[in-house]
């Protein structure tokens, strides 16, 4: 028997951008702040789309953690630091910054300059992990966007939430990390799991799964990430 809990991390997110970005009217203007490979470009086809990305990661990064071996960043359209993009005051009408918040050494910044470029009525469409691994490092600098990161600080730079989503919940992202247990240890100890251990995550993970159908609420102590859209006032 299969279980789904723990796995739906990724998919729940790129739904709900891909109906978030149904929502910005035909023609609007956007820009993929922090696009990386343009992985979202697909979902913007009704849409003036623009990326930007500083265009330094290379894949092997620092070697450490988690990374992606290949990187190929040359279809971006503005290669530059996120906090200082060259484009006017108010040029855009929509902004997405998808699982970027993490990679910046100063987050705050990147708001800041999304507050800039947005017209007033302009929409930023934005998630992050609540808690992630070690990913594309040297550039992985933070963690710990929750619900209380947004509402406190995207009012700062005159935004507006109008949709807010946590994604997963307590059991999801405990099944999600049990479920890596084999490759890490592989990685960090040098040793593969025994037949026993492997049929310990199976329990694990299927207690997992029946918790997280009872959840009442646990998105408030950990979850996936979250999925905001703000509207610039």
């Amino acid at each position: 028997m299969k279980f789904k809990v723990g796995t739906r991390n990724e998919s729940t997110r790129e739904a709900w951008l891909e109906q978030a970005l149904k929502k910005v009217p035909a023609g609007s203007r956007i820009l993929d702040a922090g696009a990386g490979q343009l992985k979202y470009k697909k979902f913007c086809g009704h849409l003036n789309y623009l990326s930007q990305d500083f265009a330094q990661y290379d894949g092997r990064g620092d070697g450490s953690g988690l990374q992606t071996g290949s990187w190929d960043q040359s279809k971006i359209d503005i290669i530059s630091d996120i906090s200082e993009i060259p484009e006017p005051d108010g040029s855009f009408d929509a902004i997405m910054c998808i699982e970027v918040l993490e990679h910046l050494p100063n987050p705050l910044l990147a708001l800041q300059e999304f507050s800039r470029l947005l017209r007033t009525g302009g929409e930023l469409i934005v998630t992050a992990p609540f808690c992630s691994l070690t990913h594309f490092a040297p550039y992985h600098f933070c963690s710990g966007f929750n619900r209380y990161f947004y509402e406190t600080h995207l009012p700062r730079f005159d935004f507006t939430i109008v949709d807010f989503q946590e994604n997963g919940n307590f059991f999801e992202f405990l099944a999600q990390e049990v479920r890596r247990l084999p490759v890490v240890s592989k990685r960090y100890t040098g040793s593969a799991l025994r037949l026993w251990e492997k049929v310990s995550i199976y329990f694990m993970t299927a207690l997992l799964e029946k918790l997280s159908s009872r959840d009442t609420g646990s998105a408030e102590l950990l979850n996936f990430g979250c999925q905001v859209r703000a509207v610039k006032n």
